[in-house]
């Protein structure tokens, strides 16, 4: 799967048919853009990472909602049709509103998708006692967007929260294998468990998290399944396009991915090779109108 070179930004695809839009606030997405690569190889993507303003988990509703509408609407003025959101505070505190106020007005034909809605779905297939617990950033949590979204398929089941504010600043500074990682992992698994024991299974709810699932499982029961997001969106958008022929013809497929950042394009470079098995290039752009 190779990088590309980035769009001509003054004029990109075409309006019939344009890649796939991967926006995250920081580099936790390219955990998900990675699986999504591997289910959909034929496809191209264009990645967004609003690292200049990272991390959206601390931040209220209306920021990130202000915050993820601009990631967006560039996205669409790059041609994309389709957009996913492989950020759960963004699905969480922005999704539902750019889908029911901002689509309509904007073009009604594309598409905003999120990842919290797919992961749901998988929960009450894996559970036995109807307990899960939900590791997130602080903003996620907030949000109680898991849990609703849980009791609206599922109405048995029990979520437990913690927020693990330490986790993202741990993997985006490359400390995820360090003794302070092994202490926060410890710290909120443990604190996990004690306030449910019948917990069986665990929702890795931030696309940072699967970089620290070894250490999660290691300190979690053994019977506990811990679920990543990644494989679970990539399906979910392949039966997605399935299902929606009209969408799939506006998708290029060229098996090709572009990166762009409101960062510095050589940090984001080179921290993204902790995140993906491949060097990339990435170039700067400005969201904010």
């Amino acid at each position: 799967m190779a990088s590309s070179p980035i769009l001509s930004l003054g004029s990109p695809w075409s309006k019939e048919a344009a890649p796939i839009g991967i926006f995250d606030s920081g580099y936790g997405g390219l955990t998900i853009l990675n699986e999504i690569r591997k289910e959909l190889p034929l496809y191209d993507f264009l990645y967004l990472g609003d690292n200049a303003r990272t991390p959206y988990g601390t931040r209220s509703f209306d920021v990130v909602y202000k915050f993820t509408l601009q990631c967006v609407e560039y996205l669409f003025g790059q041609g994309c049709h389709l957009i996913i959101l492989a950020c759960n505070t963004a699905s969480a505190k922005a999704l539902r509103t750019i889908q029911q106020n901002d689509l309509p007005k904007i073009d009604p034909s594309r598409r905003v998708l999120g990842v919290i809605r797919p992961t749901v779905e998988e929960v009450g297939k894996l559970t036995a006692t109807n307990h899960v617990g939900l590791f997130a950033t602080s903003g996620t949590v907030q949000s109680n967007s898991y849990p609703l979204e849980i009791h609206k398929i599922y109405p048995d089941v029990r979520v437990v929260s913690e927020a693990c504010p330490m986790w993202v600043p741990l993997i985006e500074n490359n400390e995820f294998q360090s003794p302070g990682a092994d202490y926060f992992v410890r710290k909120h698994t443990h604190n996990l468990m004690k306030q449910d024991d019948r917990i069986d299974t665990v929702i890795l709810g931030c696309t940072h998290y699967p970089l620290l699932k070894e250490k999660i499982e290691k300190e979690l029961p053994a019977h506990v399944s811990v679920i990543s997001q990644g494989e679970i969106v990539a399906r979910s958008l392949a039966e997605y396009l399935h299902r929606h022929p009209e969408m799939d013809k506006k998708c290029t497929k060229n098996g090709t991915c572009s990166y762009l950042t409101t960062e510095n394009p050589g940090k984001f470079s080179s921290s993204a090779s902790v995140f993906l098995s491949e060097e990339i290039t990435a170039r700067h752009v400005e969201v904010e109108i």
